[in-house]
């Protein structure tokens, strides 16, 4: 099989992070003897640099036409300037807009040779195995109007938070089709007893539910789930949540891992490549870190693990995929540790150390 990748290494340690995993795509690709074609693009902070606008529309056809799209980070300081008319996190904004990938899956796992790597009390956090599906085109991050305006004497902003019952039905189906796949819970989170977006979400999800009757639906508010989450976090499966809750909920869940570096995730939507599987967009979920930015510091596994959700679900290389989640599982229970994990002076393995060790269990396995 060819794989023809559009790869968006963006700002600040996007470009080590990225670089990292396309080693480790590598080392897959040639055990099972398929050929890597790849594009790259520019996008946020130095699109805006090169370009004029964080989203080229260079990258952009690039995307359309790939099997897939791999992510390493958006944004810094240089680009902070809260008045500036564009700025790096609408071109990734733009990107999933453009592409209708409406939905964001980003797995939780505590690895049972890792539990010290988190705050949280090892007994709390053992067996957490969940996914999060957070809606990614709709509600309070794309509703209009967007304004600031004098009212009276004051200087007001609006935002505003606008959900259609169609955008709730498609995420609650990809929802409940994952939960039929794994243990059969899914758990919907709103602020249904505030918001009226949220009222709608609860009345669209729970019509979903009575269409698979084989999964469990419970439904929580948002503020209850933002603590069952430490206190109880092995209790959830998939979660399934709006744009700004999922947003908020996964940062918090990365505790649970113990690093925000850790952590994939997949977007994806109705879009077919020339597989005929979903063309998705993939990347870690930490930011660009422009503090370690350049240093080769950086934990490599959210893009190494959102390359192994690629294969899965934008390529159909199931196998691939869990050689992947093998060989980081077996990395990080044979202490191989990066810096964000704890590991200081000669025992902080670097970006390009850490992923070496990865091949080194992946072609072991």
């Amino acid at each position: 099989m060819e794989i023809n990748l559009a790869v968006l290494a963006g700002d600040g340690i996007g470009p080590e992070v990225v670089g990292a995993g396309l080693r480790v795509l590598e080392a897959v690709s040639t055990k099972y003897g398929h050929k890597i074609s790849t594009v790259e693009g520019l996008i946020g902070g130095i699109a805006i640099d090169e370009t004029g606008t964080p989203l080229p529309d260079e990258t952009l056809n690039a995307c359309r036409s790939a099997d897939a799209v791999l992510l390493g980070a958006v944004g810094g300081p240089k680009w902070d300037d809260p008045t500036a008319p564009v700025r790096p996190e609408q071109g990734l904004l733009g990107l999933r807009k453009a592409l209708d990938l409406y939905a964001n899956l980003r797995p939780v796992r505590c690895f049972p040779g890792s539990l010290d790597f988190s705050p949280v009390r090892p007994e709390r956090i053992v067996g957490v195995d969940l996914v999060v599906v957070r809606e990614l085109t709709g509600g309070i991050y794309f509703g209009e109007p967007r304004l600031r305006q004098v009212v009276g004497n004051h200087l007001q902003a609006v935002d505003t938070m606008v959900y259609n019952d169609y955008e709730i039905r498609r995420v609650a189906h990809l929802g409940f089709r994952l939960a039929s796949q794994r243990k059969k819970k899914l758990t919907s989170i709103d602020k249904a007893n505030v918001l009226e977006c949220s009222r709608l979400w609860r009345e669209v999800v729970s019509e979903v539910a009575s269409e698979y009757p084989q999964v469990e639906l419970e439904h929580n508010l948002v503020d209850a789930a933002a603590m069952y989450l430490i206190n109880q976090p092995a209790k959830y499966d998939v979660i399934l949540t709006g744009n700004m809750f999922g947003d908020i909920l996964t940062d918090e869940a990365s505790v649970l891992a113990g690093s925000m570096g850790l952590l994939p995730s997949a977007s994806l939507g109705e879009t077919r490549n020339r597989l005929g599987f979903p063309l998705g967009l993939y990347e870690p979920i930490h930011g660009s870190a422009p503090d370690i930015a350049g240093r080769d510091i950086a934990n490599p596994v959210g893009t190494i693990l959102s390359l192994a959700m690629l294969l899965r679900h934008s390529l159909g290389l199931e196998k691939g995929a869990k050689d992947i989640e093998r060989a980081v599982e077996g990395a990080l229970n044979s202490g191989a540790r990066t810096a964000d994990l704890g590991a200081g002076g000669e025992k902080a393995l670097s970006t390009t150390e850490f992923s070496g060790i990865v091949i080194q269990f992946l072609n072991a396995g």
